[in-house]
């Protein structure tokens, strides 16, 4: 049987969400980068298009539309990898709490 300490405990936790949550983000936030800048590029296109009047009236429909559709997959594919993180999270903090408990009962501890 061990003894943990609640600071050992805590700084376990904080060390598995930082891993997670640090790796996690970074793809998150490289995604969202590349993302953003293809609708704001795209947008600068439908923009310069009507402005020049290479894109008329029914052609502005289509695009704004594939816009928003673009604009729409973006933002549900970011609730997703979020949903992802979450759960990575999640299941991290319990395997560290399994394993405090493990230690402090002296047993193999499993979830239930």
């Amino acid at each position: 049987m061990s003894t943990i300490r609640r600071d050992e405990l805590l700084r376990a936790l904080r060390n598995a969400a930082r891993a997670v949550l640090g790796d996690d983000l970074n793809r998150m936030r490289g995604f969202a980068r590349a993302q953003l800048d293809a609708l704001a590029q795209q947008a600068l296109y439908i923009g310069a298009g009507v402005a020049d009047g290479s894109i008329d009236e029914p052609m502005r429909g289509y695009f704004l539309d594939a816009l928003r559709e673009m604009t729409r997959s973006f933002v549900n594919t970011l609730i997703g990898l979020a949903e992802i993180a979450v759960e990575r999270l999640y299941n991290a903090l319990l395997d560290v709490l399994w394993q405090a408990l493990g230690a402090i009962a002296g047993v193999r501890w499993q979830p239930p």
